[in-house]
């Protein structure tokens, strides 16, 4: 897994280098998801759906809390602060945000005029059909505002996500994109093979030990099936390149939420024995709000300190804690 991280982290360097930031650490979101995308769709034909939701909701919270938190904290031990562009940054935690609301509203429905938000504890809940209709109009909001995102950073406003880069971003010998896209494809693939083995191993583990299946898909498959993703973005930040690091962190929560949740949502009806519903469990709603707020506070300045980290390192140690107690 680290050889593996080590050389996503190069192609992604190197692409940054050649491209700017903003496609650099998009493209190394994109691959870093594609397997999680994967997993998602054959949990669905299991008919894993509350699975399927605690996963994504752990990459979401894994992304912005742990990740974020990790890069501040390690990347600013040694300097006073670190910057990076706030308007991507903000725009970013904007999406993030607009991702926070859809995603609830269809549980304050079903908490409201329903009988109630799913249990933790369950595997996969049939909800009526009007939050399936629900869901799926919810599902398309976001997939039109990811559209908007990726028109908005990759062309209209490029040169905020792409400011211009130094010649010294170059070590060693340069890549062409050509080998840099295919080598970050490559780690990719490795990534999601090793992570499913990885989850597989570690969640058996997990509930041998008695770690509720909550615990284990919301806190441990994502920190496991995303570790070289993580390790990604806090290795830009030890070199004082938090606009990649921002850029992953955030990038690839918004990612799941703007694209991954409701892909999963749509193809649901064809793949698995019934829809899922994007309706979360309480403390999914609670902790997905909470990382949304938690990311636009911490980005709106466009500076850092190890001090922010910890805070996010800390908000995250809690949510975890409470997760391991619900049965």
């Amino acid at each position: 897994m680290i050889p593996t991280a080590a050389l996503m982290g190069r192609a992604t360097e190197e692409l940054a280098a050649r491209s700017g930031p903003g496609i650099g650490g998009f493209l190394n979101v994109t691959f870093g998801n594609a397997p999680e995308l994967i997993i998602g769709i054959f949990a669905l034909r299991a008919g894993l759906q509350e699975v399927v939701k605690a996963s994504l909701v752990g990459s979401i919270l894994g992304n912005i809390l742990l990740v974020m938190g990790a890069a501040m904290l390690v990347g600013g031990r040694k300097r006073e602060r670190q910057r990076f562009d706030r308007t991507a940054a903000g725009a970013q935690s904007l999406m993030l945000l607009l991702a926070a609301v859809v995603l609830v509203m269809p549980a304050l429905f079903e908490l409201v005029a329903g009988d109630g938000l799913p249990s933790p504890s369950a595997k996969a809940v049939r909800l009526p059909g009007e939050l399936e209709a629900l869901s799926v109009g919810a599902s398309l909001i976001l997939l039109a505002s990811y559209g908007g995102g990726l028109l908005f950073s990759l062309r209209t406003h490029r040169d905020l996500f792409n400011p211009e880069h130094a010649a010294e971003d170059h070590v060693g010998e340069p890549w062409s994109v050509r080998r840099a896209v295919t080598m970050l494809a490559i780690a990719g693939v490795a990534v999601g093979v090793m992570s499913e083995i990885l989850v597989g191993s570690i969640s058996e583990a997990a509930e041998d030990i008695g770690l509720s299946p909550f615990f284990v898909g919301v806190i441990v498959v994502a920190i496991v099936g995303n570790a070289a993703e993580h390790w990604v973005a806090i290795y830009f930040a030890m070199r004082d390149k938090m606009d990649l690091s921002v850029n992953i962190a955030i990038g690839s929560s918004a990612q799941i939420a703007l694209f991954a949740a409701p892909v999963l949502v749509l193809l649901s009806f064809v793949v698995g024995p019934f829809p899922m519903a994007l309706v979360f469990n309480g403390f999914e709603v609670g902790a997905i709000f909470l990382a949304a707020i938690m990311a636009d506070m911490v980005t709106r300045d466009g500076e850092s300190t190890w001090f922010e980290g910890l805070q996010l390192l800390a908000v995250y140690a809690v949510l975890a804690l409470t997760f391991y107690f619900v049965a």
